[in-house]
């Protein structure tokens, strides 16, 4: 994203993503509790994931960031139940939805839980008409409602998501990027989720449409209470919508705070390196601007293995006690 792109994409979406959330809406909707997820098997096998926990709140858009390959996809995909976990639990409202789980319980998560997929025409069938895309998670729960019902149905989730109820009876060739994906917004809205996944929603999509999308992600959860997971490698982006962030590296999170907290004092340096990299609006700031490239080996974990702890209320970081003990000092410093 170029500077002054960045720029008019910020200032399009402060005011949107800036309503603060209600006291009532700050119970755990979700719980991610040690969760490993593990492809393959015997010497083949590799952790995608490991050890990765945190809650998500009601009504709050919480962001998992990282680079291509560091496991964020993957943990939407696990707790959309995609993905089989190999280790840990993931909780809805303190029950246990990863494993086997009752059939009943299944049914109830796939309504209640949604998914946004990044690549809007890959994720919607080219050989069906926007009617059937729209309304087949209906189908596929078992309802025997009429065709009148879904048609209705179907009318009002293109409708919310600003799209004219005749494009119903469309293929998803006809439509522009920005449309196909919302036409799979209209998909999960169909089936009155509480939370849904966002899996890149708008890194296929031009700039000023981005900005389009995640103003109308941000006014159907303030209309619908929603409670949104977004994965993103984009940090300018994801400053304006998430409330906290988690940062995640090889499968790990090593650092999660809320976002201000997150962009004004990162403390790990792979969270540093990733904030380094954010285009500036300012092009002679931009110029003088050091990038910094994240160098595992200045970690020295041979006397002293390291922890996910709370460094401070709310902001957790994955360190050993030097490391620590380092933040500390640096934090004192940047506030003096």
């Amino acid at each position: 994203m170029t500077d002054s792109r960045s720029e008019a994409l910020s200032d399009t979406l402060r005011p949107a993503m800036s309503e603060t959330l209600d006291a009532s809406m700050k119970e755990t909707l979700v719980s991610v509790r040690n969760l490993g997820v593990t492809f393959g098997r015997g010497r083949k096998a590799f952790q995608a994931v490991r050890g990765v926990s945190f809650d998500i709140r009601r009504g709050e858009t919480f962001g998992v960031v990282g680079e291509s390959g560091s496991g964020k996809t993957t943990i939407g995909r696990a707790i959309m139940r995609i993905q089989p976990v190999s280790s840990g639990e993931i909780l809805y409202l303190g029950q246990r939805i990863s494993g086997s789980i009752p059939r009943a319980l299944d049914r109830e998560m796939t309504r209640k839980i949604q998914m946004i997929f990044q690549d809007p025409m890959a994720s919607l069938n080219e050989r069906a008409k926007v009617e059937y895309i729209v309304a087949e998670g209906l189908y596929s729960k078992g309802t025997r409602a009429s065709k009148e019902y879904i048609h209705e149905a179907v009318s009002r989730a293109l409708e919310d998501v600003g799209l004219l109820p005749e494009f119903s009876s469309r293929f998803p060739h006809e439509f522009s990027g920005g449309q196909r994906q919302r036409i799979g917004i209209a998909r999960a809205l169909i089936m009155q989720p509480e939370f849904i996944i966002a899996d890149e929603p708008i890194s296929a999509l031009d700039v000023s449409i981005r900005a389009q999308v995640l103003n109308l992600l941000s006014k159907l959860q303030r209309e619908r209470r929603l409670t949104y997971l977004f994965i993103s490698h984009d940090l300018s982006v994801m400053r304006f919508i998430c409330d906290r962030i988690a940062v995640v590296h090889l499968g790990k999170i090593v650092e999660l705070a809320d976002t201000e907290t997150l962009y004004r004092h990162p403390l790990h340096p792979y969270t540093r390196a990733l904030l380094s990299a954010v285009p500036l609006p300012n092009p002679e700031l931009e110029r003088s601007k050091k990038l910094l490239v994240y160098d595992p080996s200045v970690h020295n974990y041979s006397a002293e293995l390291p922890e996910f702890v709370e460094f401070e209320p709310g902001h957790f970081v994955y360190g050993n006690r030097p490391e620590l003990d380092g933040y500390r000092e640096k934090l004192a410093t940047l506030r003096d």
